[in-house]
């Protein structure tokens, strides 16, 4: 038995100058010499300056971009992101509530999305028609008749619409697929994947006036609106259907589409879920505990397990990651850009972790500089030197699965799907949740 390859973070940034699908992983020399003619020059805007923060460091950390605008419904929020952006360039840009406003820019480039999910598809479809490329959130849609609008509106109008699921740029990941397409643990049969976390309770909502600050209408957008209550804004709307998707859409796209990814599927045949809300008794609607199973008309299988109230770890003890079972071994991630390789005698063969050298200081997320590598391939892309590593395209599928769970959770049915679509058969039911109604004057339209 070969003494098992324990690549070191400097062996592996040496090796690792090129990837698949055109991907560069720029080092910070590269990054701060390299020319960009001025016909380069992207001017970018972001929507939501929660997780927007990242995005405004780590774009403006890329040579030859410029912030044009912000945009948020929250006066405070939007207040942090002018102080972040100020930080990283001195040209002045606007800041505006309504991202309607923010479009009409005849020189904007691209539009960077971070609100809340019921947000992402309907600002896509609009930027899209408005001739900008996007970078939006994960999970890309707030249902799957969005995601299936959103691929026809990048498409109509030739647009470049990359999903935040960073994995898929990440260089240890990356390699790791790599491995895996070369036979590293032969035929690879089922995935298993989780996240768990310490949420506590939402309480149950009171009725409230509208804070100040918030202009309210706004923030509801497209969603049919409701009273406003003290418990949803600015984050618990997660927890409700009307807003959110839940736990599998907000965590656990990240570690199904590496799954995905990995077995090299697209859309399944059969989809289960079980769980619920069991931690509290409050207004939180989405499960805390689930566990979802996809199955694959090529013999294959995903299963995801989330728990938002119960932190104990996973394999390794790590709070989430994902394992690929093969016919000769097995490859295990702990969540961040890492793998271990196991052959059939569980004898570790190979391991690698990366830490990736500070390339966005100031990029406020739970990875921080391995975002970089992501929004990167997105400006890249758009200037036409890179392809996109998370198109809409294969974003959209993976999103799909974590809708298809949720669709199941909530009729309590085994859902049976078309392998060409995704589209549910024979329960109407289960494809009235295939799509939502929306505020008047709001439904996207491609």
């Amino acid at each position: 038995m070969p003494k098992a390859d324990m690549t070191n973070r400097r062996t592996f940034l040496k090796r690792s100058s090129t990837a698949a699908a055109g991907l560069v992983f720029y080092g910070a020399a590269a990054r701060f010499t390299r020319a960009e003619a001025p016909s380069s020059r992207m001017r970018i805007a972001v929507m939501g300056c929660g997780r927007g923060l990242a995005h405004i460091s780590s774009a403006l950390d890329i040579p030859n971009t410029e912030l044009v605008a912000l945009c948020d419904v929250d006066k405070d929020r939007l207040a942090a992101g002018q102080k972040t952006a100020s930080q990283k360039q001195k040209k002045e840009f606007k800041a505006e509530t309504d991202i309607r406003r923010v479009l009409e820019e005849k020189d904007l480039d691209a539009l960077f999305i971070a609100a809340p999910n019921h947000w992402h598809a309907p600002a896509t479809i609009l930027a899209c028609t408005a001739g900008k490329h996007v970078y939006v959130e994960k999970p890309c849609s707030h249902n799957p008749w969005e995601g299936e609008m959103m691929v026809m509106a990048a498409r109509k109008y030739n647009r470049k619409v990359q999903m935040g699921n960073q994995r898929r740029t990440w260089p240890a990941v990356v390699e790791g697929i790599e491995k895996m397409r070369a036979g590293a643990i032969g035929k690879l049969r089922y995935s298993r994947c989780w996240y768990v976390s310490a949420r506590g309770s939402i309480e149950r909502g009171k009725a409230v006036p509208v804070p100040d600050r918030l202009d309210y209408s706004l923030w509801q957008g497209p969603a049919p609106e409701r009273p406003y209550k003290d418990n949803f804004v600015p984050y618990n709307w997660h927890w409700f259907w009307h807003w959110g998707t839940g736990e599998s859409c907000n965590n656990g796209t990240h570690e199904i589409d590496t799954c995905r990814w990995f077995l090299g599927v697209d859309y399944p045949t059969k989809v289960t879920s079980a769980g619920g809300r069991y931690a509290f008794k409050d207004d939180w609607q989405t499960p805390d505990t689930q566990i979802a199973s996809f199955e694959f008309a090529e013999g294959k299988s995903i299963s995801w397990e989330g728990k938002s109230c119960n932190n104990y770890p996973g394999e390794g003890g790590a709070g989430r990651g994902f394992i690929i079972y093969g016919d000769k071994g097995t490859l295990v991630n702990h969540g961040n850009d890492d793998y271990a390789i196991y052959d059939y005698d569980n004898k570790l063969v190979k391991q690698l972790k990366s830490e990736v050298d500070s390339q966005a200081n100031n990029t406020v997320s739970a990875n921080g500089n391995l975002d970089f590598y992501h929004f990167n391939n997105f400006v890249d892309s758009v200037r036409g030197t890179a392809k996109l590593t998370s198109p809409v395209t294969e974003g959209h599928k993976t999103v799909l699965l974590c809708h298809l769970a949720n669709i199941s959770q909530r009729t309590g049915r085994t859902l049976h799907c078309n392998q060409q679509n995704g589209h549910i058969l024979n329960d109407e039911e289960a494809m009235k949740l295939w799509r939502r109604t929306y505020e008047k004057g709001w439904e996207p339209k491609v």
